[in-house]
Formats: C-alpha cells, structure tokens, sequence
C-alpha cells in the first residue's frame, strides 16, 4: 500500500522531476521558426547575429523603411483626441521595435 501523497523534503525540491509532465507547447503546421534550423550549424554566435537574421527574415529592409517612415511623418488625424493619437502612435512604436530613431527624436 503505498501513500499516494507521500510527506516530501526540502531536498525533494532541490531537483524537480519532469516525469509524467509532456510538453504542451506545439508548434502549428507551416510555421515560420523553421527559418531558423535551416541556417548553416555555427553561423550563429551571437544574440547580435541572431537579432540581425531575424529581421532580415521577418522585417524586410522595405517594410522598416515604410513602417520607420509612418512614424517620422506620424500626425494626429482630425477629431482624434489626444488620447488616442497617443495610443496610436506608441502601437506603430510597438510594431517596429528596431526602427532606430534616436528618443528625443
């Protein structure tokens, strides 16, 4: 008769068994982290490779350009509160992280 729920340690804690847990994070058909296991083995080494492989794959150099442009000519539409502009632009802000434009630009 073994107990169910047996009194555990602080040691039993120390090293967590992964036993009976299975992964539930599935990744969906055709997805696009694929791009990644193609590069050569070793051409990645740094977080600055991997950051520069990335945008190159998902933020082509023209959609940069056009979604960096949006935000230099970025103007309040009419009837929009301020409020709302506000809210608009940091949403272009958030869509293209990289577009190094200087802060108090």
């Amino acid at each position: 008769m073994g107990d169910k729920n047996p009194i555990r340690n602080l040691r039993d804690y120390f090293k967590p068994s992964h036993e009976g847990y299975r992964n539930t994070i599935q990744l969906p058909v055709g997805n696009n982290v694929q791009w990644l296991e193609l590069l050569p083995a070793g051409s990645i080494t740094t977080w600055e490779d991997l950051t520069t492989r990335f945008l190159a794959q998902f933020f082509p150099p023209g959609r940069t350009a056009k979604l960096r442009n949006d935000i230099l000519m970025f103007q309040q539409h009419h009837g929009e509160s301020l409020s709302e502009a506000w809210t608009r632009f940091k949403d272009l802000l958030r869509k293209v992280s990289h577009h190094g434009i200087d802060l108090w630009l």
